[in-house]
């Protein structure tokens, strides 16, 4: 059973408070699903279009905090902590694998204990091979796609995987330990979230401060050195994405930020490949566009999700 922890308080890109009438509260929660306690944000009305939001390499739901209460006036919006991330917590009895394919049948077994049976996706880095997956398991489920830095196509991935893709060449203890003492610091995980921003003081502080307390946790590191061996596996599934797009059609938003490192703008276009249809949208920043261009993709994903017949009719919210 989901059980109410407490609730939170958002504030603007801007660091002003918001009104107390115009912001949607986020509630906390925890489900057991698949033998481990998820995690999750939920905001917005029960019965309005649901919205699932899956977060990256090394976030949390927490990367959502402001745009989860900018979407819940029109949206459910559900947001869950991945496991091996946030605070989902795994029983060491589950042994779990922490693969990307063991990840989506997580997040499925998350769907069917809150009863989703249809939704549109935020995806953003390895929320994309978990969402994609998720998709194509169940496409009539999937009713819109938000690809934000959400990749699919071998010409997105940018320069920065360069040591990952040594370490999938040859997955020595040596090239295991050159990442993680080069990406899995204090350090490293800042420059993913201030790499190609334009004024880099400006990404609250405590975004990366909390996703480097928490993979200072016993064995976290671990976790994400195996999965970023294991992301060798959503590569070679691209295809599989990529034809689940020519088949089912999902309208699909790829807001960018542009001056990513690891997924670069080619990955945002190449897209309309397989959609000719898709939405493609540049944001003058970098990997963690949420962070500095919350405003800017709530009010791209409240205009696309209707226009794509995801939401419900204004006189129907009125009624």
């Amino acid at each position: 059973m989901k059980k109410a922890m407490s609730l939170e308080t958002t504030r603007r890109s801007t660091g002003e408070p918001e009104r107390a009438d115009s912001v949607s509260p986020t509630s906390i929660h925890r489900v057991e699903a698949d033998g481990v306690q998820l995690f999750y944000r939920e905001a917005g009305d029960v019965t309005a279009p649901v919205v699932l939001l899956l977060h990256g390499f090394p976030s949390s739901s927490f990367m959502f905090r402001e745009l989860i209460p900018r979407l819940a006036d029109d949206y459910h919006v559900i947001a869950p902590d991945l496991p091996g991330f946030g605070f989902t917590e795994v029983p060491s009895e589950r042994q779990y694998s922490y693969t990307f394919d063991q990840l989506a049948l997580t997040i499925d077994a998350f769907t069917r204990a809150l009863k989703l049976d249809r939704y549109a996706i935020y995806v953003f880095d390895y929320g994309a091979p978990t969402g994609f997956r998720l998709a194509m398991a169940h496409p009539e489920r999937t009713t819109a796609i938000v690809s934000q830095n959400g990749n699919a196509y071998e010409e997105g991935l940018g320069d920065a995987w360069g040591p990952i893709r040594k370490y999938w060449a040859s997955p020595t203890a040596e090239n295991r330990d050159i990442l993680r003492q080069s990406v899995l610091t204090a350090g490293g995980t800042r420059w993913q979230y201030t790499h190609g921003v334009a004024n880099p003081e400006a990404v609250p502080p405590e975004s990366y401060t909390l996703d480097t307390a928490l993979l200072e946790r016993p064995g976290n590191k671990e976790i994400q050195l195996d999965l970023f061996l294991d992301y060798a596996s959503n590569v070679k599934l691209y295809p599989k994405f990529q034809e689940y797009f020519r088949r089912s059609k999902p309208p699909l938003l790829a807001i960018w930020g542009k001056n990513d490192p690891f997924f670069i703008p080619a990955g945002a276009k190449a897209f309309q490949k397989d959609l000719p249809n898709a939405e493609v949208q540049f944001l003058d920043t970098g990997h963690f566009a949420i962070e500095t261009h919350v405003v800017e993709i709530a009010a791209t994903m409240k205009t696309f999700f209707p226009a794509n017949g995801v939401g419900r009719l204004k006189a129907e919210r009125t009624a």
